[in-house]
């Protein structure tokens, strides 16, 4: 239609309320000056055509004679006092609504309900008559409410609405017209995922069919869900068609059809394509994954483009609604990539050799939890790694691949017979790594150790079950249950564990050919954080040294004499700060060994707050005369306090603070060797040392 006149109809109509004969009349004046121009152009100039109909019928009286209408129609029209306001109107349709949702929520169940009747039929067809009965009470349910509803619609309409109501009516027929196509593609997309899922749980576990028919019954909310979505709108549609109509009403009917004949077709395709071809591809569950991300990238792009042409208003922007659901689907799927399992560096694992190593004989108790290593030689070596921090993402690829490298290069210079890692093996949290995931750094190490061959223990850092990793302290200890000895031959992670505080707390004991021992190895879970604020460090609690003080005395009683013993943990005991300060003043209760202190932070030595009486107690019994941690990257230094020997462990860390991976002369290992006497020595191998 001609703009002028398509403005001047909208005009005349704007002020007059809606009804059905309104829209009707205007659609039929609309048509009758369209006609009217045509003939007239036959016989003038465009311009004098536009100009005589302006003039002729610049009255909408003159307009409705002109489409075949009384001159007193007008009148009628605009009949003032009979036309529904906006809040009568929204609480009419409230109240429709509410028994559609109540329509639908029983349709929707009788479709299962159907289904199942049809399997009782033929498996137990005495309990298929109760179920028929209940079908029968479901339906006769939903026919008086929609019987209801109906009588409602037809009473209603030859209603006259107010512009208000009117412009109300328009918004709903878009959003119901939109949500029943989007309606229909989800309910295919829906029903073609759970006939994939129950075919894949068939096949795929081998299950008998009367498990896959327990599985499709327990699952069919996947589609029952989506169903009743569908009736709903579709009678909300209908409720709200009666009374304003629809814009294009043939060209919505095609959409319809088109959207049920393409998704229908295209789910069709994509499951017949997962069938045909799963034996040619390695995880056909990717076929299936890239079809749902077509799916949802092409609905989308008809909702924008091709729906436009049967709504009043396609597309509403409302900003803030659509900030808030794009910032929690960023967050949603933000989540969920940090939390995924990479392997980027398993082809270099994969290229890890044998590391030469001596052969000892390992025992595990599977009562005590103990490991117990009889050496073979006179002198045993064991390299104390720590702060290995590895990422487990594509983001943190290169750095991981370096500290692999740096502890390759630390095992094969110094062959050890041990490695054990006092904690913080990742870093799961997400800031320098882009990953949470703390399952794949594990697996990943631990398939670099398994292919060294050098067997090897791990006590917990802070790091290892941040409180937003994908794997919570339960979950990771099962996963290192599962890499331990009887899986891997030389992971020594306990499979039962003393029940006190902390994740991981055990003894290894080393003992000498002769069977009698040389050396308890405690590693001590120093626990994480005590949960009062951010970066608050938890300590060794009392229950831990009561374990320790116990393990003491059971061996020094099973040896007659008062056994040597080592203590490895994370966090340091107060004491290394005490040691540290003594050092600094020049103190001559402290004997310094190697090593030095440029910690960054303002505590140089990074211990908790809350005092652990372990020291103590090892002063008490006069068993261990040195303790190793780790946790401060940048002091590697070994101080002698009251005849015990505090070690930090130099950090392999490329990755968890900002610039450490350019840094170099704190990053190594140590070696400590303990001979058959239970005496030992220790040496510091700093990773530039080594050619590598």
């Amino acid at each position: 239609m001609e703009t002028p006149f398509k403005a001047l109809v909208d005009l005349y109509f704007e002020d007059i309320p809606y009804s059905a004969e309104v829209v009707q009349a205007r659609e039929k004046i609309e048509a009758a000056l369209n006609d009217e121009l045509t003939r007239r152009l036959a016989e003038k100039p465009r311009s004098e055509a536009l100009e005589d109909l302006l003039a002729q019928y610049g009255r909408l009286s003159a307009l409705a004679v002109l489409a075949g209408y009384p001159p007193d129609a007008v009148k009628r029209w605009r009949a003032p006092g009979t036309a529904t306001g906006l809040k009568s109107l929204k609480g009419e349709l409230r109240r429709q609504r509410r028994k559609i949702y109540g329509i639908s929520l029983l349709v929707s169940n009788v479709s299962i309900q159907i289904l199942w009747f049809v399997y009782l039929l033929f498996t137990n067809p005495f309990s298929s008559v109760f179920n028929l009965a209940y079908i029968a009470v479901l339906l006769g349910g939903a026919f008086l409410l929609f019987s209801s509803v109906k009588r409602c619609s037809d009473l209603h309409s030859a209603e006259k609405y107010d512009s208000a109501a009117y412009v109300y009516l328009r918004g709903l027929s878009d959003k119901y017209t939109k949500r029943r196509l989007n309606g229909i593609a989800f309910l295919c997309a829906a029903t073609a995922l759970f006939l994939f899922s129950s075919a894949l749980f068939y096949f795929s576990g081998n299950s008998k069919t009367a498990e896959l028919v327990e599985s499709i019954f327990a699952n069919s909310i996947l589609v029952e869900v989506p169903l009743y979505l569908c009736i709903k709108n579709f009678l909300c549609f209908e409720l709200v068609y009666r009374k304003i109509g629809l814009p294009k009403k043939d060209a919505y009917r095609r959409h319809l059809r088109a959207m049920a004949i393409f998704s229908a077709l295209y789910w069709l395709a994509v499951l017949l394509a997962a069938v045909f071809l799963r034996n040619a591809l390695d995880y056909p569950v990717n076929l299936l994954l890239a079809g749902i991300l077509l799916f949802a990238i092409l609905i989308p792009a008809y909702n924008l483009t091709l729906r436009r042409r049967i709504t009043f208003k396609n597309i509403v922007f409302n900003r803030p609604k659509i900030a808030l659901f794009t910032a929690a689907a960023l967050l949603l799927s933000g989540y969920s990539w940090l939390q995924r399992d990479t392997w980027y560096t398993q082809p270099y694992i994969n290229s890890v050799p044998v590391v030469q190593h001596g052969e000892h004989r390992i025992d595990y108790n599977e009562q005590t939890g103990v490991y117990t290593i009889t050496s073979a030689s006179d002198d045993f070596k064991i390299l104390h790694l720590t702060d290995i921090h590895l990422g487990g993402s594509l983001y943190s690829y290169t750095k991981d691949i370096k500290a692999l490298k740096a502890c390759f290069a630390e095992l094969e210079h110094t062959r050890p017979d041990l490695v054990i890692v006092t904690g913080d093996l990742c870093f799961p949290l997400g800031v320098m790594s882009l990953s949470l995931n703390n399952f794949a750094p594990v697996n990943q190490f631990a398939a670099f150790m398994r292919n060294t061959g050098v067997p090897w223990a791990f006590t917990y850092g802070n790091h290892d079950t941040e409180g937003i990793a994908a794997m919570s302290k339960t979950d990771l200890n099962e996963a290192y249950k599962a890499l331990s000895y009887k899986t891997s031959g030389n992971l020594l992670y306990p499979y039962v564990q003393p029940a006190v505080t902390g994740r991981n707390n055990q003894l290894i004991e080393l003992r000498n050919s002769d069977g009698t021992l040389n050396t308890a190895l405690f590693l001590i879970d120093s626990n994480a954080y005590t949960g009062e604020g951010p970066n608050v460090y938890d300590y060794i609690h009392n229950d831990q040294v009561d374990w320790y003080a116990g393990e003491i005395a059971r061996l020094n009683a099973q040896e007659n004499r008062t056994v040597a013993s080592l203590a490895f943990f994370h966090i340091p005991l107060q004491q290394y700060r005490t040691a540290y300060k003594l050092y600094e003043q020049g103190s001559d209760e402290v004997t310094w060994f190697f090593g030095e202190n440029n910690e960054k932070m303002l505590d140089k030595v990074c211990c908790s707050d809350y005092p652990s009486s372990l020291f103590d107690k090892m002063l008490e019994l006069g068993s261990t005369t040195g303790l190793f941690c780790g946790h401060d990257h940048y002091n590697n230094m070994s101080l002698e306090y009251k005849g015990i020997r505090l070690t930090y462990g130099m950090s392999i860390d490329y990755l968890a603070m900002p610039g450490i991976e350019n840094d170099t002369a704190q990053r190594g290992a140590e070696l400590i060797t303990i001979h058959a006497d239970s005496s030992w020595d220790l040496e510091q191998i700093p990773l530039t040392s080594i050619e590598h």
